[in-house]
């Protein structure tokens, strides 16, 4: 039985060597509760942008090119939906595993306000990265999903709706992809420092 012919005994196989990992390079130190809410939530954020940078970098320029030949059926009906499940569900626990983390790091109050709005410490750089991420959590379900939704059929929608629905999606969809590189930059200086 071969565990990567499936997703899910792939992820199961990668779940069960990261924890061989952890317990072989645990060293004399005691259990890190934290790491494993910041490690879920990289895993689930990773999921996200991945998906937001498919959706940007490959399906959007896709789909004009399979519309002209006449393909674009099976992407609309089979692929983006399936996707966009994933998206968005990637895009909640994302940000509720960041809030987590923040509040067992004990700074979510401080990333939330910038350190009473100081911007003096590494707090506020991750604060940053939190307001970008939840700004662009709004975006996937206030404005994609529901503007997606008429755009695949899901909902109905006449011709003039659907092309609305999918300028407002595009738009918010490349603001997130804006938005996340930013968002990177304030999720990785908190622990590195900032560039400049």
């Amino acid at each position: 039985m071969n565990p990567l012919k499936s997703i899910t005994g792939t992820l199961v196989s990668g779940l069960v060597l990261a924890l061989i990992f952890a317990f072989l390079l645990r060293g004399d130190a005691g259990g890190n509760p934290i790491e494993w809410t910041v490690w879920f939530h990289v895993v689930v954020g990773i999921i996200w942008i991945g998906l937001l940078y498919y959706f940007n970098f490959v399906q959007v320029p896709g789909m004009a090119v399979a519309k002209a030949d006449g393909t674009a059926a099976g992407i609309s009906k089979h692929i983006a939906p399936r996707a966009l499940l994933w998206f968005r569900w990637a895009a909640v626990l994302t940000w509720l595993s960041g809030v987590a983390a923040l509040g067992k790091m004990g700074i979510l109050g401080g990333a939330f306000t910038f350190e009473g709005f100081t911007f003096a410490t590494n707090v506020s750089v991750i604060g940053m990265g939190a307001w970008l991420g939840t700004i662009m959590l709004f975006n996937v379900w206030v404005l994609i999903w529901p503007n997606q939704k008429k755009v695949l059929g899901l909902v109905d929608a006449t011709d003039e709706q659907k092309a609305k629905a999918g300028f407002v999606a595009l738009m918010a969809s490349r603001t997130n992809t804006m938005l996340s590189i930013p968002m990177l930059l304030g999720m990785t200086a908190y622990g590195h420092g900032l560039p400049f």
